[in-house]
């Protein structure tokens, strides 16, 4: 059975908090690069939102504040209604962040990682790490130790890690970079069941426009710390008359 588009299973409820909401959102590092220059950004609960653009153009700063690793220079930024400068325990309580460069400890088997990191975490442990290991879907490699790992597998593992702690914002950092085909489909699927069947919400960085376009409900370019467009991926492609989203992208790029 073909699954229908991302964007049109999203659940969308006015009556709660939005997931992530930016407002004019600035941050000046101390070399005085301006990574953001005044973002903002509604995710509504239950979406998956991608954010495209070039290196450098603001996407890790702008997770990596919602992840509260920074602080904003200005403006403002909410998890679920939770500031992220005033509240940030209560953010980091809800959310599970995937970072591109994200390692586990190799001389763990996969399982035992899962235990490991699972145990900083309430809840049922034994249920949490069977979900983990579901997700992971290494089979009997799961007992394997890390250091045997592929990046594949050992990227599949990570985005069971992240999945199975139940976050209600789930921040994926560029989570396919560098695999192949088999492994990419693996952990996009996955991605996208747990978040259907959770209710969760998701932020996720890439390059790869296809993955975007298969993942998201919504879509945000930003280029040079702005963003230069939003919406759903087939809005975009009939507002701007492109086939696909790398070509709407280059167009915003050109006349931002």
């Amino acid at each position: 059975m073909l699954i229908p588009p991302r964007e049109h299973r999203a659940r969308v409820t006015d009556s709660e908090p939005p997931a992530v909401k930016l407002t004019n959102a600035v941050k000046v590092y101390a070399s005085g690069r301006r990574a953001l220059d005044g973002v903002s950004l509604t995710i509504p609960q239950g979406a998956i939102f991608g954010l495209i653009g070039p290196n450098g153009a603001g996407k890790s700063t702008t997770i990596r504040i919602l992840a509260t690793l920074l602080k904003p220079t200005g403006g403002k930024a909410e998890v679920l209604g939770h500031d992220v400068v005033d509240d940030p325990m209560a953010v980091r309580r809800i959310i599970s962040y995937l970072p591109e460069d994200a390692g586990a400890y190799e001389r763990l088997t996969g399982l035992e990682y899962l235990h490991f990191m699972g145990g900083f975490y309430e809840g049922d442990l034994d249920h949490m790490v069977a979900l983990g290991e579901s997700i992971a879907g290494l089979g009997d490699r799961i007992r394997s130790k890390v250091g045997e790992y592929s990046n594949g597998m050992r990227r599949r593992l990570l985005i069971g890690r992240t999945l199975m702690t139940g976050p209600r914002l789930a921040i994926l950092d560029e989570p396919t970079s560098g695999l192949d085909v088999i492994h990419a489909h693996h952990v996009r699927r996955k991605v996208r069941e747990t978040i259907d069947r959770t209710g969760a919400s998701a932020i996720i960085t890439s390059h790869n426009m296809l993955e975007i376009e298969f993942l998201c409900d919504r879509v945000a370019f930003i280029d040079r710390g702005k963003i230069l467009g939003e919406g759903a991926p087939s809005e975009l492609k009939e507002r701007f008359g492109k086939p696909n989203l790398e070509d709407v992208f280059l167009e915003m790029a050109a006349h931002g």
